[in-house]
């Protein structure tokens, strides 16, 4: 198996479109808390790749992680730049996903490992992500360093509407302060 992760810029984001929206829209399909309720379509996906997602990357708002194994586009994680003046210290992990028939691969953690890598490189010392509570993902995170800083009950529906979750909370502490 051969995995490479890789920054995708505004270009390579519309470049691997069909990709990028397929993961999408399989992934929620499967159930993944990820802001979007079922059923999602490829046009609604790919204006959250172009509209949203590439807007900020090329504005410098934020970046976007792609892992491919063997060439194929399987995964992506965003880190968001964007913070309040009083925040320069931090940025967020956002929409982590993996497709659902290239879980438990080792993706996930790659893409993980790069953008907390990318975090460091930028001078962050702080990152901070919001899961659902009790999601496949949440011992991820704790595996790659991040710790629970609170839940919060009844945060958002689940994509098929039925229920509410709640949300876990969660950081991550880089460079020196990690060490403290």
């Amino acid at each position: 198996m051969d995995l490479d992760v890789h920054e995708l810029d505004g270009m390579a984001i519309e470049a691997n479109l069909a990709a990028l929206a397929r993961i999408l829209v399989d992934s929620v399909a499967e159930g993944a808390a990820i802001g979007f309720m079922e059923p999602v379509s490829a046009q609604q996906a790919t204006r959250f790749w172009l509209d949203d997602v590439r807007q900020a990357v090329e504005a410098g708002y934020r970046m976007v992680f792609g892992a491919r194994r063997d060439g194929e586009l399987l995964g992506t994680v965003q880190l968001l730049l964007a913070m309040p003046p009083n925040q320069p210290h931090r940025c967020e992990i956002a929409k982590m996903i993996v497709h659902p028939h290239a879980r438990r691969l080792g993706i996930g953690r790659a893409l993980m490992h790069r953008a907390l890598e990318r975090a460091r490189e930028l001078g962050k010392t702080l990152v901070t992500l919001d899961t659902r509570t009790g999601d496949v993902a949440e011992p991820l995170y704790a595996s790659v360093g991040f710790e629970v800083a609170g839940i919060i009950p009844d945060y958002a529906f689940d994509p098929d509407g039925r229920a509410r979750h709640a949300t876990t909370y969660m950081y991550c502490r880089l460079g020196s302060e990690a060490a403290a």
